[in-house]
C-alpha cells in the first residue's frame, strides 16, 4: 500500500483434509481485517469468491502435490490476491467443457470468477495467482 506497508497474511498448510476449512477461514478473515482495521470495501459476494478460489486451489494443491502448501493473500489496489505455491512442478491445464463429467472443475470455476489467473513455475513447484474484485459487481469481473 503507498506509504504503508503491504496489507498481507501467509500461512503454511500442512496437514491432513482440516487444512482446507483452515484456510477457507483465514480468507475470510483476513479480508473481514482489511475491511474493519484498514477502512477497504469488501463485498460479501467478494469473500464468498475468494473462499471459493481458496477452496479449490488448496484442494487441488492437497491433491495433486506432494509436501506442504503455501497461500497468501495480499491487496493489490480495489483486488484481493489469493496465491497458492505447492511442490508440484507440472502445471494445471483447465479441461474441456464436459457437462457429464463428474469432479475436476476445480481450475475452470477459478478460472471463471476470477479477476485474472497466472500459473508461474518457480525454483521448487509452482505459483498459482487468482485476483477477486473486492467491491461489488455483477460479472465479478471489470469492465473493459
Amino acid at each position: 500500500m503507498p506509504g504503508g506497508s503491504p496489507i498481507e497474511d501467509t500461512v503454511a498448510l500442512d496437514g491432513d483434509g482440516h487444512v482446507i476449512a483452515e484456510a477457507r477461514h483465514r480468507a475470510a478473515g483476513f479480508l473481514t481485517r482489511v475491511q474493519t482495521e484498514h477502512g477497504i470495501p469488501v463485498s460479501a459476494r467478494a469473500v464468498d469468491l475468494t473462499q471459493l478460489v481458496v477452496s479449490e486451489l488448496v484442494t487441488n494443491a492437497r491433491k495433486y502435490a506432494p509436501g506442504p502448501v503455501l497461500m497468501e493473500l495480499r491487496i493489490a489496489g480495489d483486488l484481493v490476491e489469493i496465491m497458492v505455491w505447492d511442490s508440484e512442478p507440472v502445471l494445471p491445464v483447465a479441461r474441456a467443457a464436459d457437462a457429464g463429467r463428474v469432479g475436476q472443475h476445480g481450475l475452470e470455476i477459478v478460472m471463471a470468477v476470477a479477476q485474472s489467473y497466472e500459473v508461474h513455475r518457480e525454483p521448487v513447484g509452482k505459483r498459482i495467482t487468482a485476483r477477486i474484485a473486492l467491491p461489488d459487481d455483477i460479472t465479478g469481473r471489470r469492465p473493459q
